[in-house]
């Protein structure tokens, strides 16, 4: 497999130590308010890349944290008056909910950064220690010029950079391009005893004590948006690397932004379309398949047709599975997986590997249009869309309550959707048609659609 590491700038051979877990870690969430769509492009496209490694046999340790402590979640509670815990705990939620329903894994660890407080003040007191970071009136700075290699990541030239341009001006610097990975207690903000006096971390030193807490002081993956790559992660390498003496990430994997009319989605603008919002709208299925079609590092541009072919081509995923029963008792077709992995195996190419999918769909349907076998395509169809996480909720075979309540009107108590099928097909035996269309339509009603085929009725819920 080859993966493009943003530090060489160019796809590189991915050779992980597989005598331990792979270790992923993925910046989570700033939660200071509900998530727009970008967000959930970039937790779609790293858990594809969990998914593929596990589908490989490949055992992952894969962690996101939450950033519950940061200067917009502060400036977001004074403003609506109320505590950073409330503010953190509804955008934590709102994150949560949208993950879940765009059928994301959920993470082997998921850190707190203010479960974590003893791990950063312990890293900053290393740094100081080292010569790496001073302390300034209950603030504590980071000395950029102290770590040789800053810019390894950003490509950026120090004496290029200039205050003012995403360097913060403070006097009590003793030089502008030193960032701050301790802040002195303020009132009205939360507050942590620490050897410099009450204060708060600073956002970048939170990811480097945390990643190296769960996966040590290096590991294989760190990725996120590429809106990260400088000063965040720079910042997280400088500080990791100079108090542990060691490369902090191997590779590091970054996705391109989400757009609307050309320009990136971002919360600071205003410039957005809220996640949760576009779940309601349209299927979340359809939502990950959406950003799954334009390859992981790209720019990719919303739009509502882009979204409506979308669900349009799901519709036609699933339309084919539902030819096959639930449990497929056969070899993957080896062809199709073949095609499939070279695919991924270039830096993720989905949008490739999905071209295989809807291969395989059409030779699926023309061998089961001519009455041939085609158990190998379905259970290679199976182990891709698993890697995709396309796999809809809906197409399971689980019971609600409004089946329950139709069941009842037909005299059966918890009944399942076979159940009423079962007595559907007997109706139609016995030409009750009455019965029959009773059944159908209320099935209907209940968003369930029966598909009367030679080999009997299936359903999907619509």
């Amino acid at each position: 497999m080859d993966v493009y590491n943003t530090v060489e700038r160019a796809t590189v051979p991915f050779e992980p130590d597989t005598s331990r877990p792979i270790g992923i870690y993925v910046c989570g969430p700033t939660v200071q308010s509900e998530p727009h769509l970008g967000h959930g492009r970039s937790a779609v496209a790293f858990d594809v890349l969990r998914r593929y490694l596990m589908w490989q046999g490949l055992d992952v340790l894969f962690v996101r944290n939450i950033t519950d402590i940061e200067d917009k979640i502060i400036a977001r509670a004074q403003e609506r008056g109320v505590s950073t815990d409330v503010v953190a705990a509804e955008a934590d939620e709102a994150f949560r909910r949208a993950y879940d329903l765009l059928g994301n894994l959920a993470p082997s660890i998921e850190p707190r950064a203010t479960d974590h407080i003893p791990e950063m003040i312990s890293m900053i007191s290393d740094l100081i220690d080292s010569g790496h970071a001073y302390e300034s009136s209950g603030d504590v700075y980071f000395s950029v010029r102290s770590f040789p290699a800053y810019g390894i990541l950003s490509r950026h030239d120090l004496d290029d950079l200039r205050s003012g341009e995403r360097v913060a001006v403070d006097d009590k610097k003793r030089d502008p391009l030193d960032f701050a990975m301790w802040k002195a207690a303020k009132p009205g903000e939360p507050t942590w005893d620490s050897p410099w006096g009450s204060g708060r971390p600073g956002w970048h030193i939170e990811c480097s004590a945390m990643a190296a807490k769960y996966l040590g002081p290096s590991f294989a993956i760190h990725a996120g948006g590429s809106d990260l790559i400088f000063p965040h992660h720079e910042n997280e390498i400088a500080q990791a690397e100079a108090a542990n003496g060691e490369q902090f990430a191997r590779y590091w994997m970054h996705n391109g932004m989400l757009n609307l009319s050309g320009e990136k989605m971002a919360k600071s603008t205003g410039h957005l379309v809220t996640l949760l919002g576009s779940l309601e709208r349209w299927d979340p299925i359809a939502v990950r398949l959406f950003y799954l079609r334009t390859h992981y590092r790209k720019p990719l541009e919303f739009s509502e047709e882009a979204l409506a072919d979308a669900e349009a081509s799901l519709a036609r995923l699933h339309s084919f599975r539902r030819r096959f029963p639930p449990t497929i008792d056969a070899t993957a077709d080896a062809n199709m997986i073949t095609r499939f992995s070279s695919s991924m195996d270039n830096d993720l190419d989905v949008a490739g590997a999905l071209g295989v999918l809807f291969d395989l769909v059409r030779e699926g349907n023309s061998r089961l249009d001519a009455g041939e076998d085609a158990n190998s395509l379905a259970s290679a169809f199976d182990e891709i869309m698993y890697v995709f996480g396309l796999t809809s909720a809906d197409e399971t075979r689980t019971e609600g309550p409004d089946v329950r309540e139709i069941a009842a009107q037909f005299g059966i108590e918890e009944g399942t959707i076979d159940d009423l099928l079962e007595l559907r097909e007997g109706a139609r035996r016995d030409k009750d048609w009455a019965t029959s269309d009773t059944l159908r339509d209320a099935l209907a009603d209940a968003s369930i659609v029966i598909e009367d085929t030679p080999d009997g009725a299936r359903w999907h819920r619509n």
